[in-house]
């Protein structure tokens, strides 16, 4: 049979960049654009494909049959790089489907399997979560797995359901927060920015973890939210209020499925659900709407069940290294509790309503490292987190250590925790800065200075 004249791919940029129509700078080992948002990068390999012919894989180094290459490496960041929007002039590339509309080829079609007995490529059709065909072991060893997970939760989650009735019912032990008004005008700047980056497609929210970004998690209602929030970069005039009735019925769907997700889902759930109100507050002037409390009010039912399944990982009572999986769960869970206590703080001012400290999430870990934070592999977190381990002798900082310091300590206890602060400043990533910056102009603290102590955690790396 006469060959295909193009039966040898010409394709240069790497599967992700392809997938999405996105331009690949072709860099040595990963492009710049999978770099960035944490994708495994893969080129095309050039090979020939007739008709009706079985194939022989040539052997590798150890003799036997080489894995072919996936061809569905992932479905871009989450954010994607477009959409077709109900309202919106954008289209849908990266996402799963939305209502009647398709489902992208590189999750819906049948993937390349191996027959390892005969040496050749057949198509069968496979679940969407089992798409991946590793290429090698650290390909295996970086799937996720978020069954099984052993999680606790060492803080009392009613006081985040009931946190709403405190202006309301007052309480001798709550501590009211005085915000200056400079602190809640850059809070407000910073959720703005972060709801347009959603609304945008740029990046990855520093609440949400790079590999929930990854196509493991099919009809997901965060990657839902990331497609939906698009449709509301260039709306058509006058199509606002439809913005917004869309957005809420994706929200009541949320709330009326959350007894049935699991783990995973219900993180990616809560995290959705916030997304959802600061792009209704900060994009789609709903800051004086009535029903912007009620919001507030089931977000933080939802931070309650989501927080009962665990905020640590079991294995951190005993100082030992847990799996990837459920650091990443408990990890995204406490930063998206963070901000959805920052937001709070936000509506509670605008409705000339006083703020409390949340005392109720005491001994909490504040924010992971950087280097933790972003590892893209399993063997690279694995890695940093054994430094971690290494490097703080004791039980990490936790997030009341960046709390006014009581009273009744002494020289050496404000010297200890001073220490433990500058320790953990000098390898935060920009959500860490944001939230000490928060507190620190809050609180004041002992001798506290914000740019000084940024300065000083800068220097000590160097």
């Amino acid at each position: 049979m006469k060959k295909s004249r193009y039966s040898s791919s010409r394709q240069k940029a790497c599967q992700n960049c392809s997938i999405s129509k996105a331009k690949c700078d072709r860099g040595v080992g990963r492009c710049n654009r999978c770099i960035t948002r944490g994708l495994n990068c893969t080129y095309a390999r050039s090979h020939r494909v007739e008709d009706s012919t079985q194939h022989t894989l040539p052997p590798n180094n150890d003799g036997g049959p080489c894995s072919p290459a996936s061809l569905t490496d992932s479905l871009g960041t989450g954010f994607g790089d477009g959409m077709s929007s109900m309202i919106g002039s954008t289209r849908f590339s990266d996402f799963t489907s939305i209502g009647n509309m398709a489902m992208p080829a590189s999750v819906s079609g049948s993937p390349a399997t191996l027959s390892l007995n005969s040496g050749r490529m057949d198509t069968a059709p496979t679940a969407v979560a089992n798409t991946h065909l590793p290429r090698n072991a650290q390909d295996r060893e970086d799937i996720l797995d978020f069954t099984g997970l052993e999680l606790l939760c060492p803080i009392d989650v009613d006081g985040i359901t009931s946190r709403w009735m405190n202006p309301f019912i007052p309480d001798s032990e709550q501590r009211i927060k005085q915000y200056p008004t400079s602190i809640i005008a850059f809070i407000s700047r910073i959720f703005k920015s972060y709801a347009g980056s959603a609304i945008r497609g740029r990046g990855i929210l520093p609440f949400i973890h790079p590999t929930q970004m990854k196509p493991q998690v099919p009809n997901s209602p965060l990657s839902t939210c990331l497609s939906l929030v698009r449709m509301c970069q260039h709306p058509l005039p006058g199509s606002e209020n439809a913005a917004i009735m869309i957005l809420q019925r994706e929200m009541d769907n949320i709330t009326e499925s959350r007894e049935t997700y699991d783990d995973i889902s219900l993180l990616a759930a809560f995290q959705a659900y916030l997304i959802y109100s600061m792009v209704l507050y900060f994009r789609l002037d709903l800051a004086r709407d009535h029903s912007l409390r009620h919001t507030m009010i089931t977000l933080q039912e939802l931070a309650h069940a989501s927080c009962k399944r665990g905020l640590v990982c079991a294995t951190d009572q005993a100082r030992t290294r847990p799996r990837w999986e459920e650091w990443i769960v408990t990890e995204a869970k406490r930063r998206t509790l963070y901000m959805m206590y920052l937001f709070d703080s936000v509506i509670s001012t605008q409705e000339n309503v006083p703020t409390y400290l949340g005392t109720e999430l005491q001994g909490l870990p504040a924010p992971a490292s950087r280097t933790i934070w972003e590892a893209g592999t399993r063997s690279d977190w694995e890695q940093s987190y054994n430094l971690f381990l290494a490097e703080w002798m004791e039980p990490g900082l936790a997030i009341d250590e960046l709390w006014p310091i009581p009273a009744e300590f002494i020289e050496v206890e404000i010297a200890k925790r001073r220490s433990r602060v500058d320790h953990w400043l000098e390898d935060i990533d920009g959500f860490g800065t944001m939230l000490y910056a928060v507190v620190s102009c809050t609180h004041g603290g002992v001798k506290s200075c914000f740019i000084m102590d940024i300065c000083k955690a800068y220097f000590s790396t160097c």
